[in-house]
């Protein structure tokens, strides 16, 4: 399963399991699955109680090769408390694995989902932050219309192309006003009529028709709120008022000379640079809006100039924040689920799995004492024993043996001494007497290899 799920440190979790099973509480709830807690009557008793299992418990490894075998023993007086405080220990050692293993699993799975929450409530403030910041600076961000400096360069150059097809559109304007004023130079000839007639036209006519027709084309693009259309509204307007003042000023001229002469105003080439001049005309009122549009798209651009590397640093800095959190979220989410595969994977193969390879038993024979080692002890304490006493005896009751005890004890000198000759009878009397010690002493030592010979052959 590696990879898939959780691993957890076996030796940790057993270390720890070590170390947690002679605290306190378990210490108490042996007492209590053993009943030794009714030998108590106070608290001085159970504390003694406590210090005592805890120092006759013992939890052993199996050595380097068996490390994963540990032995658990306990010593006591009674052999059927002994067999009872091992077997509650297993039970405590199992119950707490498994209880710890449920405990660490909810307590991350709990702490992950808080972790979750918390990332996902910045998660979601970041989303808006950066909303509201693109929001702010619409145009100005980095990536649209290829970034600010982009969108100035691009800005700038249609300018200077509308500039440029103005300046076209009115050197255009200006031939053909030039072309129109000479042909009413040359014309002489007049007409007489009504002109408040309907068939009576004026030089306006076909301007006003060409504004219209544009203007309706504009109103099929755009509203009437676009500016093109608004000059060109405009223009009409005032063409209007113009056709309208001619009229006035050729009806006085009538009333005062007589009807000028209609020559050009019914001439087909004079009508159709009328025609041309009013579409140049109207060419330049838009190209004049446009122009003044890109002029302010500039002017507000250059205004810009020193916020926009401010924008861009502080769009790049909620980016980060945002892609931080949005990872680190990413990530609790990941480690969410290998937790909860991590449960589903030990429900079927634990990390820890206490076997019983043996269960508990008590020795026939008890472990303490030694009893060749309190054998031992008292053959040399015995030997001791009545050597101490013959020495007592000798301090007690001093003998003289030599001149020398006898100077020192009397405190005169002695001039000579008479060694003792003993009888064939006292001789074999002071023989029989070492012959008796050396025998009890011979017979003390094979009785005392004897028991211990034969202790220990029952053992085996």
């Amino acid at each position: 399963m590696r990879g898939l799920a959780i691993q957890s440190d076996v030796h940790r979790q057993v270390a720890l399991m070590s170390k947690t099973l002679f605290s306190r509480p378990n210490m108490e709830k042996l007492m209590r699955m053993t009943d030794l807690d009714l030998q108590v009557t106070n608290d001085l008793e159970k504390e003694a109680l406590l210090n005592k299992l805890r120092g006759s418990l013992r939890l052993s490894s199996g050595g380097r090769g068996n490390s994963d075998i540990y032995s658990i023993s306990f010593k006591h007086e009674d052999r059927d408390v002994a067999k009872k405080v091992v077997q509650s220990v297993i039970s405590v050692v199992v119950e707490n694995t498994l209880g710890n293993k449920r405990e660490d699993r909810a307590g991350a799975e709990e702490f992950i989902d808080e972790k979750i929450a918390d990332y996902a409530s910045r998660m979601a403030e970041a989303e808006a932050r950066l909303a509201a910041f693109k929001h702010e600076h619409v145009g100005a961000m980095p990536g649209q219309t290829g970034g600010y400096y982009q969108s100035l360069s691009a800005t700038k150059t249609q300018l200077r192309e509308a500039q440029l097809q103005l300046n076209e559109i009115n050197n255009r304007r200006r031939e053909m006003q030039r072309q129109l004023e000479d042909l009413e130079e040359e014309d002489d000839e007049f007409g007489f009529g009504e002109f408040d007639s309907p068939e009576v036209s004026s030089s306006y006519d076909s301007r006003i028709l060409s504004l219209e027709s544009k203007r309706d084309e504009l109103l099929m693009r755009y509203t009437e709120r676009h500016p093109s259309v608004i000059q060109t509204t405009s223009l009409i307007a005032e063409l209007k008022v113009d056709k309208q003042d001619e009229l006035d000023e050729l009806a006085e001229q009538a009333e005062e000379e007589g009807v000028p002469s209609m020559g050009l105003q019914t001439s087909p080439v004079y009508q159709q640079m009328r025609a041309m001049l009013s579409e140049t005309e109207a060419r330049a009122a838009e190209l004049n809006v446009r122009v003044g549009e890109y002029n302010n798209r500039v002017t507000s651009l250059e205004e810009r100039v020193d916020s926009i590397p401010k924008v861009e640093a502080e769009f790049k800095e909620l980016n980060r924040d945002y892609s931080v959190i949005s990872r680190q979220h990413n990530t609790l989410l990941q480690r969410r689920e290998s937790a909860r595969l991590s449960g589903d994977v030990e429900k079927n193969a634990s990390g820890v799995k206490f076997r019983v390879i043996d269960p508990p038993f008590v020795p026939l024979e008890p472990t303490e004492p030694d009893k060749l080692l309190l054998h031992s002890g008292a053959f040399i304490a015995a030997i001791g024993l009545g050597g101490g006493l013959a020495l007592l005896l000798s301090l007690l009751r001093p003998v003289i043996c030599n001149r020398r005890s006898l100077e020192r004890l009397v405190g005169l000198p002695v001039l000579g001494s008479v060694s003792m000759i003993a009888s064939v009878s006292e001789k074999k009397k002071a023989l029989h007497e070492k012959l008796l010690f050396a025998s009890m002493l011979l017979f003390l030592f094979l009785t005392f290899a004897g028991v211990n010979l034969g202790q220990s052959l029952l053992s085996t």
